[in-house]
């Protein structure tokens, strides 16, 4: 049997994963190195559509020294709490990459903490080091520090640490001391993480990560845990509550570099895919016929915000989607359920309105961006925070928010946090910037965004991710600005804008289209006020005193899906089409 190392790799967004995977792939020889190196392997999407299975962000396998190494990628946010511990489940050790100038985040530290409890070996991988001001051995103090408080044990405690570049190609034991390789990091990870334990007896393999193919139906992803699977035999299918149902299994594949091969069994410690199960869930075991013992079920994190999804009903309805009735909306929706795990759906009262909950505005935006790049057309409430009673006590979700701002602003970064009942844990110099760490309810951190970018003049970078439920706080200030809300439909005139521009800012301008309850600005006052943005000019056939002066304009306010998400009121929609995104009233009379 082949030796074998499963590592997932931890990684902030932007500090290099993708580069180094691609390092390790060439190193591997898997790629011709007369190819052109300027494509990233794993962003690659041609890729996985020629092969039909959308697994290669996922799994990455290399053959190095006569061991496979199996790269499983790890989400980075909080928010998709669900996928990381499953996906960590594969794994039995793990690739902890950071910044040589950033250090470890606060997204990392959530995965990283995950990847301790299961007890898997870390190997801390600084990145980077080839930048200015840079700060490896600090940074790798942080990283120390940081497990420390993450209660990791004195195995996990005493990690190897890897220096290198992976833009330049190279990795190495000291920052100082380039190499012109990655060999000493892949020699690192198989001197470093255990070969996983091959167990004899009955198969025990765990569906960890699902994929969907056109010809073949649904693909069970897992890793064997003891025994082995083979082709064209029927095992037993263990389901939540334990159901069983007998199963054949039609096709098995492994991940062999950037590609799957087909074979015939697969003994234990090694990850695959299985086709021929139709109806499965993520957490299920395959197991032995004769003596069947499923493996405990992955505890998926528990949603901590809900948001209303319906039909679009504006008078711009049909316009833009191609997919728009509520049996769409539907069916997406509970398709999306079979392998996002921390998404739940309600049904409510009304046949095309669906309470959807998730873990976060974060994940709840990365679905329906997803939705609005397959052509759906719908509209969303404001998200809503989830509470819980115990004991006749309510208790919310808090947040580690982390905001890295220059020094002159941080004065108005803490004045605003604390007035939305943050508490404030950590304030460090990081060179001109000061490092600031809160603990925040939640509800606290919707509408923060902007209103932090506008105080710092768009200086500050923000992070958050979710911690833990806590007794509920009083007194959060929401959004204490109304809307401008037109009362015509038509074609956005600058004459009319230039007219209402003491009422506040716009988010249309000249030749945008707008209805008859469309959020088209922000009042200066807490009230809502209606305008005519549809004004046009009266002429006459008597000229004016002096030049008719163009209207200047300010530029109109350009919302992101989630900056949109987090600026909405409870009587508000976000109408999201794959072409624009409108803030509307749900009920309005001019």
């Amino acid at each position: 049997m082949q030796s074998i190392r499963n590592i997932a790799i931890i990684a902030h967004v932007d500090h290099g994963k993708t580069t180094l995977v691609d390092k390790i792939i060439h190193e591997s020889n898997l790629i011709d190195e007369r190819k052109e190196k300027k494509d990233l392997i794993l962003d690659s999407n041609d890729l996985e559509k020629e092969r039909g299975i959308t697994i290669l962000s996922k799994n990455v396998s290399v053959n190095y020294k006569g061991v496979k190494i199996n790269i499983i990628d790890t989400p980075g946010h909080a928010d998709f709490g669900g996928e990381v511990e499953r996906v960590l489940k594969m794994a039995d050790g793990v690739l902890l990459l950071v910044d040589a100038f950033e250090g470890p985040m606060p997204q990392t530290r959530f995965v990283l903490g995950k990847a301790l409890e299961l007890g898997l070996k870390p190997i801390v991988v600084v990145n980077k080091v080839d930048k200015d001001n840079c700060k490896p051995e600090e940074v790798n103090d942080d990283v120390f520090d940081l497990m420390y408080n993450l209660d990791a044990t004195e195995e996990q405690l005493d990690y190897k640490t890897v220096y290198g570049s992976s833009k330049q190609g190279w990795m190495s034991d000291d920052w100082k001391k380039p190499t012109d390789n990655v060999r000493y990091l892949l020699d690192t990870i198989i001197e470093e993480i255990p070969a996983p334990k091959v167990k004899e007896g009955g198969l025990q393999m765990q569906i960890t990560s699902l994929d969907y193919s056109n010809f073949v139906g649904r693909i069970a992803i897992g890793r064997v845990y003891r025994g082995k699977i083979v082709e064209g035999q029927d095992f037993t299918l263990f389901q939540n509550n334990g159901v069983t149902k007998k199963v054949r299994i039609k096709e098995l594949f492994i991940f062999e570099g950037l590609g799957r091969e087909k074979v015939k069994e697969v003994s234990s410690g090694d990850i695959c895919a299985v086709v021929g199960i139709n109806d499965f869930e993520i957490g299920d075991t395959i197991c032995d016929l004769e003596n069947p013992v499923p493996l405990r079920r992955i505890a998926v994190d528990e949603p901590t915000m809900s948001m209303i999804f319906t039909i679009n009903t504006s008078p711009f309805f049909g316009k833009e989607g191609k997919y728009v009735t509520s049996r769409h909306l539907r069916d997406r929706l509970y398709n999306e359920t079979r392998k996002n795990l921390a998404l739940k759906i309600e049904e409510t009262e009304r046949e095309d309105t669906f309470r959807v909950f998730g873990r976060g505005v974060m994940h709840l935006s990365v679905l329906i961006e997803t939705m609005r790049r397959e052509g759906f057309e719908f509209q969303v409430g404001k998200p809503q925070v989830l509470f819980k009673e115990e004991n006749g006590k309510k208790y919310e979700p808090y947040e580690v928010l982390v905001v890295d701002v220059p020094d002159e602003y941080s004065g108005k970064v803490i004045e605003i946090v604390t007035q939305r009942k943050g508490d404030m844990k950590v304030m460090n110099p990081k060179g001109d910037l000061q490092h600031l760490e809160f603990e925040i309810p939640s509800r606290g951190i919707i509408g923060l965004r902007n209103k932090i970018l506008t105080l710092t003049g768009g200086t500050a970078v923000m992070n958050h991710s979710f911690l833990k439920f806590d007794e509920f706080k009083e007194g959060i200030p929401d959004r204490n600005k109304g809307s401008l809300v037109s009362i015509n439909e038509g074609q956005v005139l600058a004459f009319a804008l230039d007219r209402l521009q003491d009422r506040g800012k716009f988010f249309v301008e000249p030749k945008d289209k707008v209805y008859i309850g469309m959020v088209v600005g922000e009042y200066t006052r807490d009230t809502d006020l209606g305008v005519n943005v549809t004004r046009a000019k009266k002429l006459t056939n008597m000229r004016a005193s002096g030049t008719d002066d163009n209207a200047k304009l300010a530029p109109k306010i350009v919302f992101s899906l989630e900056e949109s998400l987090e600026y909405i009121k409870e009587d508000e929609y976000l109408e999201v089409t794959p072409e624009s995104l409108r803030m509307r009233k749900i009920s309005f009379r001019p």
